[in-house]
């Protein structure tokens, strides 16, 4: 193998060692570097960084093509490196930058000189020469999704989500001992002081155990200053931090959905709730359904960038699969728990609360929905009926899963808590 590259190995020394020669003497013309911190602004690039970091790397192209001067290609080719996971984005966006968009903030300039005469040998490829022509490569393929209850319908229509919004605080009621997060209570050795308890350890609650002492002083017999302690007065901090929870949205993308534009403003709602799941340190799973059966569109994962790509491309159209959608949930949960039991779920059910399909549709979800309830997963209904006249189902449902109900346009409320789970007010 050695051998083989011996020769191809000595040629690549042999530029690099030419090109950091010439680097020094490299000149940047002001009217490109010009362009560049141009560029770097009208594509909302993060900082300064992406200005040095493309001016650096023209230089370095130029020099590694033998040249002692940059030229706008240069630029465009350093600029499609630094810049694209610079730009200032959401979080649930994936990093990217198109070339008609660089092609736009650099603006037209003068042709590129070509190089000299044997000066730097073959030209470095360019990162879309690379790789392929990025515009016409097939998107990757989506991978494969279960579905309970059959395949739904072909050929459905997909709405895009509407604007995001501050959503309410969707919380587990009580305490538990996750992995650290921003949602819900939760026992902590490191959070704030809520309370004491009757123990020993490094922790001391020095207040408490004073005043757990203080009304036997006379009794013990004390004299002088000082208490008299005796073990069973120590007390130690109860303290309480956040956790993460693990949220299964379940999106319900029936036919019925499709009136009053609810479908955009269940995505909408939806993917607000999975940002505010990314501020929080959630893990996330969405299951959608409808047609004959409901699909996982994403397992349980941390990246909310997926989930929220995989929700824009939720379709809508067919019947409404309640019940499978529930028991779909119910799954996710039982394997959630053996994978990581000290993670505590949150099923947040998105649904106008009509079930169609089946000889009983509305029992089976009603029994889907007491079977779910009795796993003890807290869970939240969103009522996304709309209209003056409302049939009040998804209320019925939100009975069988002992959860609260809220209407869409209550997620808005940025400052409201909404409480899921045993104890919930």
């Amino acid at each position: 193998f050695a051998r083989r590259w011996r020769e191809e190995d000595e040629r690549l020394r042999g530029r690099i060692l030419r090109a950091r020669r010439l680097l020094p003497a490299a000149r940047l013309p002001d009217a490109l570097l010009e362009r560049i911190v141009r560029a770097c602004a009208s594509l909302d690039a993060d900082g300064h960084r992406a200005d040095i970091v493309t001016a650096k790397a023209a230089l370095a192209l130029a020099a590694w093509e033998g040249r002692a001067e940059v030229g706008l290609d240069d630029v465009r080719r350093a600029a499609a490196l630094a810049l694209p996971h610079r730009r200032r984005r959401g979080p649930m966006e994936e990093p990217g930058l198109e070339r008609a968009e660089l092609e736009a903030a650099l603006g037209d300039g003068d042709p590129e000189p070509p190089p000299p005469a044997g000066g730097g040998g073959e030209r470095a490829a360019r990162p879309d020469e690379a790789a392929g022509e990025r515009d016409g490569d097939p998107p990757p393929a989506e991978p494969s999704v279960e579905r309970a209850g059959g395949r739904g319908p072909v050929g459905e229509r997909v709405d895009a989500p509407g604007a995001t919004f501050r959503p309410a605080l969707l919380e587990v009621a009580g305490r538990g001992r996750g992995p650290l997060g921003r949602r819900s209570r939760a026992r902590d050795e490191r959070g704030r002081p809520v309370g004491d308890l009757p123990a020993s350890g490094p922790d001391l609650a020095l207040v408490a155990t004073v005043r757990a002492a203080a009304p036997h002083q006379r009794a013990r017999g004390r004299v002088g200053p000082g208490l008299v302690l005796r073990p069973e007065d120590l007390r130690v901090h109860l303290r309480e931090g956040r956790e993460g929870n693990l949220v299964v949205f379940v999106l319900d993308a029936s036919g019925s959905m499709a009136a009053r534009r609810r479908m955009r403003e269940a995505k909408a709602a939806v993917l607000s709730l999975l940002l505010d799941s990314y501020q929080r340190r959630d893990k996330v799973a969405l299951v959608a359904f409808r047609g004959e059966g409901a699909e996982v569109v994403l397992p349980p994962t941390a990246s909310v960038e997926v989930a929220a790509a995989r929700l824009r491309r939720v379709p809508k159209g067919g019947r409404t699969p309640l019940a499978a959608g529930l028991a779909l949930a119910a799954r996710i949960l039982a394997a959630e728990a053996l994978r990581d039991p000290a993670r505590r779920p949150l099923v947040v059910l998105v649904t106008d609360g009509r079930a169609t399909g089946g000889a009983d549709p509305m029992g089976e979800a009603l029994r889907a929905a007491s079977s779910l309830a009795g796993l003890g997963a807290p869970a939240l209904v969103v009522d996304a009926e709309e209209g003056p006249v409302r049939l009040g189902f998804a209320r019925g449902i939100a009975r069988a899963l002992a959860a609260p109900c809220v209407r869409l346009e209550d997620l808005r409320s940025g400052g409201r808590v909404v409480r899921a789970g045993r104890g919930a007010a």
